[in-house]
Formats: C-alpha cells, sequence, structure tokens
C-alpha cells in the first residue's frame, strides 16, 4: 500500500531532462564538426604559414574540449543514471560540466583581451584576404552548430517567465554560449578586418576584439551564475514554492519548513514540514501537490501542534 502512494513520486531518481537523448546526439554532432573544422585551420595554417587559420584552429580547440566536455557530461549521466550512490541522480552532470565550461569561457575571453591588447600596442600586418576567409569559414560552422543546439531557449523561452530560469538544460546551454561565442567572434572579426583593410584603420581589429571578449565575458558569467545556483542548490523558484504552500495550508494545516532544489534540467525535489491540530498521513498532502508540473521527488514530514498533544 505504501509503495503505491508514493510511485508517481519517485521515478527511480532518474532526473534527466526530458530531451537529454536528442540533446546528447546533437551535442556530439557538434563536436565532430568543431573538431573536423579545427583540425582542418591548424593543418591547412601549418602548410601555409597562415597564423590567422593557426590562431583561429587552436582558439576553436578550446571551444571543441568544452562541447567535449558537454557531450562527456549526457553520456555519463545517462550511463550512471540508476546508480544507487548519487543521491539525487545524475540530473546535475549537466550543471558541474556547464560549470566547468563557463569557466573556459571565461579564460577564451581574457585570451582574446589579452591579445588584443598586444596588438594594440604592437600592430602585425594583416593578410586580410585570407583572415576573411577564415572567418567566414569559421562562422558558416557556428551557425549550423547553434541551429542544431538552439533546441530549449526556444522550447522552453514561454515556460520560464512561469518557473523561473532553471527547466534549461544548462548544458546545452553552455555549448550553444560557447558556439555563439564563436561565431560572435567571427562576425566582429569579419567587420574590424573589411574596416581596417578599406578604411586603413588597423586599430579596429584589436578594439572589436576588446569588445567581444567583454561580451563573451558576460555571458560567462551568467553561465556561472545559473549552473552555480543549480550545484549549489539555490532555489530560483518562488512560484512553484507558493503553489506548494498554497494547496498544503488548508483547514489548518500550516508549511514550517520548505525545502525546494533542482535535481536535473526540468525536475524539482521538495522536502517539507507540515504542522497540523489533525494531522493527516503524509499520503494526503502529496496528492494534495499532483500534478505540479516538474516536482518529482517530495518528501513531507507531518507533526502534530503542541497544545493538541498536551489537551
Amino acid at each position: 500500500m505504501h509503495s503505491h502512494s508514493i510511485d508517481q513520486w519517485t521515478h527511480d531518481h532518474v532526473f534527466l531532462g526530458a530531451r537529454h537523448a536528442r540533446h546528447e546526439r546533437r551535442t556530439w554532432f557538434v563536436v565532430a564538426l568543431t573538431t573536423v573544422m579545427m583540425v582542418g585551420e591548424i593543418a591547412v595554417g601549418w602548410f601555409s604559414g597562415s597564423m590567422a587559420l593557426l590562431a583561429d584552429g587552436w582558439h576553436m580547440a578550446t571551444h571543441a574540449a568544452a562541447l567535449g566536455i558537454a557531450g562527456l557530461a549526457y553520456l555519463f549521466a545517462r550511463r550512471q543514471a540508476g546508480n544507487s550512490h548519487f543521491t539525487f541522480g545524475t540530473g546535475k552532470f549537466g550543471d558541474l560540466a556547464a560549470f566547468s565550461s563557463a569557466i573556459i569561457l571565461a579564460m577564451i575571453a581574457v585570451q582574446i583581451a589579452y591579445e588584443s591588447v598586444v596588438r594594440l600596442v604592437n600592430p602585425v600586418p594583416i593578410a586580410y584576404g585570407e583572415a576573411i576567409a577564415v572567418a567566414v569559414l569559421g562562422l558558416a560552422v557556428n551557425l549550423v552548430s547553434a541551429w542544431l543546439l538552439r533546441d530549449d531557449h526556444d522550447h522552453h523561452h514561454g515556460h520560464d517567465h512561469a518557473h523561473g530560469h532553471h527547466h534549461h538544460d544548462n548544458n546545452l546551454r553552455a555549448a550553444y554560449v560557447h558556439v555563439m561565442a564563436d561565431a560572435a567572434t567571427s562576425i566582429l572579426a569579419i567587420a574590424a578586418l573589411l574596416m581596417a583593410m578599406y578604411a586603413k584603420w588597423v586599430w579596429a581589429d584589436p578594439v572589436v576584439g576588446i569588445v567581444g571578449s567583454v561580451v563573451i565575458a558576460s555571458w560567462a558569467v551568467g553561465l556561472i551564475r545559473a549552473s552555480g545556483a543549480v550545484l549549489l542548490d539555490v532555489n530560483a523558484d518562488e512560484d512553484l514554492e507558493g503553489t506548494i504552500r498554497s494547496r498544503i495550508e488548508t483547514k489548518g494545516d500550516r508549511v514550517t519548513d520548505l525545502h525546494l532544489w533542482q535535481v536535473g534540467p526540468g525536475h524539482r525535489a521538495a522536502v517539507i514540514s507540515v504542522i497540523s491540530d489533525n494531522p493527516l498521513p503524509p499520503a494526503t498532502y502529496k496528492r494534495r501537490l499532483g500534478g505540479l508540473q516538474g516536482l518529482s521527488h517530495v518528501t513531507i514530514e507531518v507533526e502534530t501542534c503542541p497544545h493538541t498533544q498536551a489537551s
């Protein structure tokens, strides 16, 4: 009897995102695409002596590494989903990967800023035609990759306003941001190179590099905050918390303690303490929470009011 009442809540502690398999496939495809592009750029750059190709190739290598981290997080979360050592499942692996990935992104921003400042102080001759061709090629790969990874942003956008921003799959978001950062770098580079080539503004390239690094750094900080909040069990879903309170606090029942946190993309766990003059079985309170989207694991503790016990 008891096991029946909790079946609907437990889900065997598998708290993977609803589109985990799809996101995993697409991430690995983008890893392959980025790696092929990276190897090609480094090889051609090496044989032709092109610094632009070599620099972009190595820059792409850091993005490929970050995308690889995203792919491995999906793989590990899926393979270990049934491992009981993970108390609340493996749903947070994506957030751990996103946090690591965001730190790599911040380091890329610092590297671009540093190189831009060096170029500003000591300008170097640029092979414009070749550099623009590399940037256009890189942009094409990034736009295909961004299209493959765009999914969650459109799918959950309307839902986000109702239930905080943590229904996002932060792992997919991190991969998407890496690709967008690379695309932004390519777009800014094309604009700067055209300005430098036609208007003879040699300073345009490094100045635009600094602007790009600031944009990328701000994206990295946003990712660190979003994924870090999940890793530290920050409750960013006040709407859901309010709904839980209003559903339980009826007929003199009061919530004295409520912990609500994310255990995977679109999955919340809750530990709730209820105090009542006429306490009901925990299963009754769980039924009151039935049908709440994203509430996947609920533990309820029921206490009797002390004055009731005394009488």
